[in-house]
């Protein structure tokens, strides 16, 4: 298993390779599942972190993409993808396994936030770089082949291994090995810095086929400057920091409103989060099927207001309690936003591919990437300093009624701490939607249509499951990404057609 660089690899070689990437991306799920996302949250919670150190966590991972710049530059000029990219990562899964100890470290406080916070940089540090690497060492060795079984294969495995080891946790958790918490996030974090170990070993096996010339050096700022002075694509560039930065304004607290707020345990939290990446994962091809008979911005313009109202919803969360309703409402806004963050998230990502001008995607799509990383980092930093602000503040709206006999007060509107967060995310949806309004993707498509259609796709899942076949299909449809193979390839052959 050599870190060296072949001058091709195909045939059998080829499909081994592709197996390897398979496991590669179930192994490197399992890492993530159990150090990350909800897991590293509610460590986060446990250890006393304020709303500013996990706003911090959750922008790190943003704002490490930057260093994909210079990662860049680099492998254009001096190639050796494996041999840079290996061993960085190999680097960053031993930092999650040092990490182990931290639950174990003898005093929760500030050090233990601090040695959390630098050890969650050094890993998405080391994982940018990585990650430019892979990515076109990948994009070369896969070039030519067909990609739909292969990519729903990653996608399978990723989202089965991803939900049961985050439930996993959840239970750990709530079932402490002695009785003692931190022996969970221990043993939490040193599986994932193995599974982390093991991803990496599968990685080093697959080949690298030989980096071929990259033509004329061209200066980066030269390239990034395009994008921004081309109108159309900025606009396309304002919409995607104004989502970006109001989806994750709140995003990351989440986790922390359940857990401190509403005191529900890590069982149900992880609960959540799994029901929320089932319902996304059974709608994508769905989202996919309407993107292709429509367009991308009118799947925005039902599904981003959808997912802003769902933000409104959770600041209500608490009305339900005295019902026995709350748990089922939070059930309710996990499923819709599961479903609609499906259909954002595949037209995002096609709206910078179909608005890139064919000749220069390299440097719009890294535009994209860069202004998507800038305001999705900066949104969990203002919204832990602002939750901070009002960690005792409150809002209501009383309405009193004052009578001969009696007064009688209704609190119509009530709401604290980090509900204030999703309060002011739903509110900065409506630039979202402003800044949705001025891209211009072909011809406008109204919402009524776009829901009549995916109506259409969910009635044809339903009629599908009437058989044990069509269950079959209908859950794991991943396969049926092949389909659009041949549509693409249609697609590009028309006179005229979009990039």
């Amino acid at each position: 298993m050599g870190l060296a660089a072949q001058e091709s690899v195909a045939g059998d070689e080829l499909e081994h390779a592709k197996r390897l990437l398979v496991r590669d991306s179930a192994w490197s799920t399992v890492c993530g599942a159990l150090f990350g996302g909800v897991v590293l949250a509610g460590y986060a919670v446990q250890v006393g972190a304020g709303p500013f150190e996990i706003g911090l966590l959750a922008a790190i991972p943003y704002l490490a993409q930057v260093l994909q710049l210079p990662a860049t530059v680099f492998v254009d000029r001096h190639g050796g993808r494996k041999r840079l990219a290996v061993p960085l990562l190999g680097g960053a899964r031993l930092i999650i396994l040092v990490l182990a100890l931290l639950p174990l470290w003898p005093r929760n406080d500030s050090s233990v936030t601090l040695l959390l916070l630098l050890g969650k940089f050094g890993i998405c540090a080391f994982s940018a770089v990585a990650g430019c690497a892979i990515n076109s060492w990948i994009h070369q060795l896969l070039s030519g082949q067909p990609l739909g079984g292969f990519f729903s294969r990653r996608l399978f495995a990723g989202t089965v291994l991803g939900c049961v080891f985050t439930l996993g946790v959840g239970w750990l958790v709530e079932h402490p090995p002695q009785g003692e918490v931190r022996f969970a996030y221990a043993l939490a974090f040193a599986g994932s810095g193995l599974a982390g170990l093991v991803s990496t070993w599968y990685l080093a096996r697959c080949p690298e086929p030989r980096m071929g010339p990259s033509g004329p050096a061209v200066p980066v700022m030269s390239k990034l400057a395009a994008p921004f002075r081309d109108p159309e694509f900025r606009r396309l560039l304002t919409m995607l920091a104004s989502w970006n930065f109001a989806s994750n304004f709140a995003a990351p607290f989440l986790t922390v409103y359940l857990l401190q707020q509403l005191g529900y345990g890590m069982g149900t939290v992880t609960m959540l989060w799994v029901v929320n990446q089932v319902a996304n994962a059974l709608t994508l091809y769905a989202w996919g099927r309407v993107s292709d008979r429509l367009s991308n911005k009118a799947v925005l313009s039902v599904a981003v207001p959808v997912f802003f109202l769902c933000t409104v919803a959770l600041v209500f969360a608490r009305a339900g309690a005295p019902y026995g309703l709350q748990l089922g409402l939070l059930v309710a806004v996990h499923v819709v936003m599961g479903i609609v963050g499906g259909g954002i998230g595949l037209a995002t990502g096609n709206l910078g591919l179909k608005l890139a001008p064919p000749t220069q995607g390299t440097s719009y799509l890294a535009a994209v990437g860069l202004v998507s990383s800038a305001a999705g980092g900066l949104a969990p930093l203002v919204g832990g300093a602002v939750a901070h602000a009002l960690e005792s503040s409150e809002f209501s709206l009383v309405v009193r009624w004052v009578a001969n006999t009696a007064t009688r007060e209704l609190a119509v509107m009530n709401f604290a701490h980090y509900e204030f967060l999703f309060a002011i995310a739903a509110l900065l949806g409506l630039h979202v939607m402003h800044a949705l309004s001025r891209i211009r993707e072909g011809d406008e498509v109204s919402e009524r249509q776009v829901v009549q259609e995916l109506l259409l796709e969910a009635r044809q899942t339903v009629d599908q499951i009437s058989t044990a076949g069509g269950l079959l299909s209908s859950v794991f449809a991943f396969g049926r990404l092949t389909e659009r193979r041949p549509w693409f390839r249609r697609r590009a052959e028309e006179p005229g057609a979009a990039p």
